[in-house]
């Protein structure tokens, strides 16, 4: 028995990881739409960011949930083997747009945030999907090529930039990963 724990267990740590929630990149997709409608209507860039903001906590939320769910389904343990990688490797990044977000608030250079938000957001969905389902590295490199678009075009496109990527990136994946890898 201890030799057919020590396999399983081998296994998981092996293979990839395999509870990226398709269904909820859809909903991911979906209130980004959302934010970017409400984003582009406000006047301030305190609001602005507030509501992108608010969009990024509530997304944090729908992955974290779909996720768990999606493992328990799937008997998944979270927390070891490949999860534990995925997870390792996509905060990173996550941290890094953390901080230059409070740098760039601070300097008052907010148009300057679509693209780093996307740009360090693929890098996160990048190396994190180096441990995944073999798409999710693909949709990193697609977040990145749209922030680095984003850095250098007009800053008033700066919605369009947020809409494409965490709107229409999110469904157009979620969509293939809820097809082709079970929800």
């Amino acid at each position: 028995m201890e030799d057919l724990a020590f396999i399983r267990q081998t296994m998981e740590q092996a293979g990839p990881f395999t509870a990226v929630p398709g269904y909820g990149g859809v909903a991911m997709g979906a209130t980004a739409l959302l934010a970017a409608f409400a984003a582009a209507r406000q006047a301030s860039a305190a609001a602005w960011t507030l509501i992108w903001l608010a969009e990024a906590g509530l997304a944090l939320g729908i992955g974290a949930w779909t996720v768990a769910r999606k493992a328990r389904r799937a008997s998944v343990p979270l927390w070891t083997g490949s999860a534990r990688r995925f997870a390792l490797s996509l905060c990173p990044p996550m941290i890094v747009g953390a901080l230059l977000t409070a740098l760039l608030w601070r300097a008052q250079l907010t148009g300057w945030l679509p693209g780093v938000w996307l740009l360090t957001y693929g890098a996160g969905v990048c190396t994190g999907g180096a441990h995944a389902v073999r798409i999710v590295p693909l949709m990193g490199l697609c977040f990145m090529a749209l922030g680095a678009a984003a850095l250098f075009a007009p800053e008033s496109w700066g919605d369009a930039f947020m809409a494409a990527g965490f709107g229409g990136l999110h469904l157009v994946f979620g969509m293939v990963i809820a097809r082709r890898y079970g929800g």
